[in-house]
């Protein structure tokens, strides 16, 4: 499988990081895999150049302390278009409230996963979006 450009967790639970960041090394899916505890720290990830690919996915956790998922979108939507354009935005959710689902809607993302991430799920996001498929051994 053609490994994507760059991917980037944002999410404030460290132990589900760890356990993302360990399934996408597993599945050989990124070389480049970024990883954000808020979505302050990961506007600063995207702000900066390190050199690394602009995303390909962000995984954004929809409830976080500071500044939740929706209001990094809100922000993420003032970067530039070129920016945005080259990256595939998926919600990660335990639960979510109504009004959440509404604003959503309003923004622009890919889809909403449940968590936790699974083999599964991250197959699904790569056929649906990147038309790539994990290689069956995995």
């Amino acid at each position: 499988m053609e490994k994507l450009s760059s991917v980037l967790l944002v999410d404030d639970d460290s132990t589900n990081n760890f356990l993302n960041e360990l399934l996408f090394k597993n599945l050989s899916v990124t070389d480049h895999l970024l990883v954000a505890e808020s979505g302050a720290q990961a506007l600063g990830l995207l702000a900066q150049p390190t050199g690394a690919p602009e995303p390909a996915l962000i995984l954004l956790d929809v409830n976080m302390p500071g500044m939740s998922g929706i209001q990094f979108l809100e922000a993420y939507q003032q970067l530039p278009t070129t920016q945005q354009a080259a990256t595939v935005i998926i919600m990660l959710t335990t639960t979510m409230d109504a009004r959440d689902l509404a604003r959503l809607d309003e923004l622009s993302i890919a889809g909403l996963v449940s968590k936790p991430l699974t083999k599964e799920k991250i197959d699904h996001i790569l056929q649906l979006h990147f038309q790539r498929q994990l290689p069956a051994h995995t």
